[in-house]
């Protein structure tokens, strides 16, 4: 089947990409708004962009009733965020930040999330989250009801046992994401594998072997 999105609803275009473009990491984004209160909300939009510089996308929409997300006009107010990769242990938690709850509500405190202000910026960090990133934001990119944020990842705070030894990549049995698939599908990487290239000159030998052939 071909859908042309030119013609297509957008709640069909939100269906379409959101079942089919993924696994997608889940970001547990915190923020605080312009008194100081802390603010929690999950966004599987988004995923890392740049690392020179350091650059995370997140792409947020207003809700259903067109008003503006807590976490959207806590960007606005403080051009701040963490992004907090989530594994399974955190996975009601950030569930409960999922809800549609009143700005006066700590969406941390009602998941049972400890924190603490970031080292370099006042954005939330969450203490048992495998990964945090404290950002600032670089740009918005806008739309009506929706906006792309980049955010410069200025602190990564990474919990000692998700580097494998040596410390220098992540260690697949103790860093596990979750991801999202579609609607309340989610996808834990507990099953890893190694996926190793071929050798890039046989390849090119049998490449030109079939042209010249």
């Amino acid at each position: 089947m071909i859908y042309d999105f030119s013609n297509l609803p957008s709640q069909d275009r939100y269906r379409l990409l959101s079942n089919f473009v993924g696994p997608r990491p889940v970001a547990l984004i915190t923020t605080r708004d312009a008194e100081g209160r802390a603010n929690a909300a999950p966004m599987s939009f988004f995923n890392v962009f740049s690392h020179d510089p350091a650059i995370v996308a997140v792409g947020i929409q207003d809700r259903p009733d067109g008003r503006t997300k807590d976490t959207m006009a806590n960007l606005r107010a403080t051009g701040e965020f963490t992004a907090h990769m989530v594994d399974l242990p955190m996975a009601e938690a950030m569930l409960i930040c999922g809800l549609d709850l009143p700005p006066e509500i700590d969406e941390l405190a009602a998941a049972g999330l400890a924190s603490r202000s970031g080292e370099k910026t006042n954005a939330p960090v969450i203490e048992t989250a495998p990964v945090a990133m404290e950002c600032r934001v670089e740009r918005m990119i806008e739309w009506p009801e929706r906006a792309i944020i980049l955010g410069e990842v200025v602190s990564m705070h990474i919990r000692p046992d998700c580097f494998a030894p040596g410390g220098r990549y992540a260690n697949p049995e103790t860093f596990q994401p979750i991801a999202r698939l579609h609607a309340d599908n989610y996808i834990v990487a507990d099953r890893q594998f190694e996926l190793v290239a071929p050798d890039r000159d046989a390849v090119l030998k049998a490449a030109l072997a079939q042209t010249c052939g």
